[in-house]
């Protein structure tokens, strides 16, 4: 375990897995720095509100912001407590639509939430990180990352594409003594299906998919509130990323799955692609030189 508190910053913290996350830090001891960003006329800090009281630092940012003004909103949390030791990049949200039905403005700004602006957060804190040659930056990922699911195209290949760019930072950051992981989260009981914050949108309705679309807006209706996982015990990320517990001596995997889905999603993944290569092994292996 640290000798001294980890200083941790987590965006997205107004509700669900952000929430439960920076409980779970605070209970340990460490300083935490919740961001949100503004939403409906609501100020952060009256969002945030109950973290505040709770012991978090509350700050205001919002992952799509441009990279000059992320550069300096990193900078500025950076001074609250002269580092950061963890970033945790958990915000983004679920707008379904499928893919004929959708634009591709549609699909980028769910890019640009999901993946982009995590990026550029994590690119605005690794210089002060690299000085330091210590840090750990996570990246929340999604269970269903492994598999297809109509109608999940931008959420899911946001976090697809984090999934194939983390793994390069690592690499990239590990020669700093920096590391790097994602959290591939199963499904856990939060607010992520509420109306206010699930959408499921057809910009260019198309009759053939009206079925379908009813079927993804019934499934996720029926999983809202119902989903197995609970949130303050996802809270295992943080002693994943402090070496404590079972995490002792452990070190911290590229891929962290979080509950039960997210390990049998992973596992059943990885056997798919592994008996795809044994099938053809001989067949398509040909092509050398």
């Amino acid at each position: 375990m640290p000798s001294q508190p980890l200083t941790w910053v987590v965006t997205g913290c107004s509700s669900g897995l952000g929430e439960a996350l920076v409980r779970a830090i605070l209970a340990t001891g460490d300083q935490v720095i919740a961001t949100a960003r503004p939403r409906n006329n609501v100020r952060v800090t009256d969002r945030l509100s109950a973290l505040s009281e709770a012991g978090a630092t509350v700050f205001e940012l919002d992952v799509c912001s441009p990279q000059e003004e992320l550069d300096i909103t990193a900078r500025e949390i950076w001074q609250i407590y002269g580092k950061v030791d963890v970033l945790v990049n958990n915000a983004g949200y679920i707008d379904m639509g499928i893919v004929e039905e959708i634009s591709e403005p549609f699909l980028i700004h769910a890019l640009r939430t999901n993946a982009f602006g995590p990026l550029n957060v994590a690119r605005a804190f690794l210089p002060l990180m690299r000085v330091r040659y210590t840090g750990t930056v996570l990246f929340t990922s999604s269970v269903g990352a492994y598999y297809g699911a109509p109608g999940a195209s931008g959420y899911t290949g946001a976090k697809g594409l984090l999934e194939t760019v983390v793994p390069n930072l690592a690499l990239e950051l590990a020669p700093f003594g920096i590391r790097t992981a994602l959290l591939p989260y199963s499904y856990h009981r939060t607010e992520i299906m509420a109306a206010a914050n699930f959408r499921n949108r057809a910009p260019h309705p198309r009759p053939e998919y009206e079925a379908m679309r009813g079927r993804i807006a019934a499934g996720c209706a029926a999983q809202n509130h119902q989903q197995g996982g609970d949130p303050a015990k996802a809270a295992v990320v943080v002693a994943a990323v402090q070496g404590t517990g079972p995490w002792q001596g452990r070190t911290l995997p590229l891929r962290l799955p979080v509950g039960r889905a997210a390990i049998d999603a992973m596992r059943q993944s990885c056997e798919e692609r592994l008996a795809v290569c044994t099938a053809l092994e001989g067949i398509v292996d040909r092509t050398d030189l």
